[in-house]
């Protein structure tokens, strides 16, 4: 169990709803849709209420200071079969990419393929007091776009298992591009966290509002002011 997964969820009965894409930018179809994940009746373009309510407001920010940059949504909801589909894919992958046939591992090999893909992926927990953040309609994953429409690079992909993906990879860079990776990573998080989310630590692209992991994270920040988690899973 991770540590943010002890804390305690009040869910709060808030619907998950659209987002509202027209005002963001988008990738259609859906990433994981295009490596043939399943999302049944949902639309992987949901969070709940007051979440997409945040995002609005983040985006807001974003233009009072670049006007026409929109965020561009990568993921959002997730049912616990797409994050075991995930889970499944992203193991497949790392097993390619090292050569490694999976019927020849050695139980060390296999725990440590495991320990890489549960680096990026939460675990697909059906159990309601240890939910997958992007299963409670709490979280979201997005980068940037500037008035071009061109997708801004911010030193890493999206879901890169890779040191890169922590948010202050580039902090202390002295070379000038990976400067700019740096700020605008720190755009991004400004206008989340002004709008109320809380950024992963380990992941720069990943920003959730009212789930244990944003629960978890206000607490370290606020020791004498706690909060609990208010979206479970759906």
């Amino acid at each position: 169990m991770n540590s943010y997964q002890q804390i305690p969820i009040e869910e709060c009965g808030e619907p998950l709803v659209p987002i509202p894409l027209e005002k963001f930018a988008v990738e259609l179809p859906h990433p994981y849709e295009r490596l043939g994940a399943n999302y049944g009746e949902r639309s992987p373009y949901c969070l709940r209420q007051g979440v997409v309510t945040a995002l609005e407001k983040a985006q807001f920010l974003l233009n009072k200071s670049y006007p026409g940059w929109k965020l561009k949504i990568f993921d959002a909801y997730r049912t616990v079969g797409v994050q075991q589909f995930m889970v499944d894919y992203t193991y497949g992958i790392l097993l390619k990419r090292q050569g490694l046939p999976e019927h020849k591992l050695s139980p060390q090999q296999r725990q440590k393929i495991w320990d890489q893909v549960y680096q990026l992926w939460a675990a697909p927990s059906l159990d309601p007091l240890t939910p997958p953040p992007h299963s409670t309609g709490a979280a979201i994953d997005l980068t940037l776009i500037d008035d071009r429409g061109i997708t801004l690079d911010l030193g890493g992909q999206i879901d890169e298992i890779s040191p890169r993906s922590h948010p202050d990879y580039y902090a202390k860079s002295q070379d000038i591009k990976e400067q700019q990776f740096h700020r605008r990573r720190q755009l991004l998080e400004r206008v989340m966290l002004n709008a109320g989310f809380s950024r992963h630590p380990r992941e720069w692209w990943h920003f959730s509002l009212g789930d244990q992991m944003w629960a978890w994270l206000h607490n370290q920040n606020n020791p004498n002011n706690s909060v609990i988690a208010r979206y479970g899973r759906i």
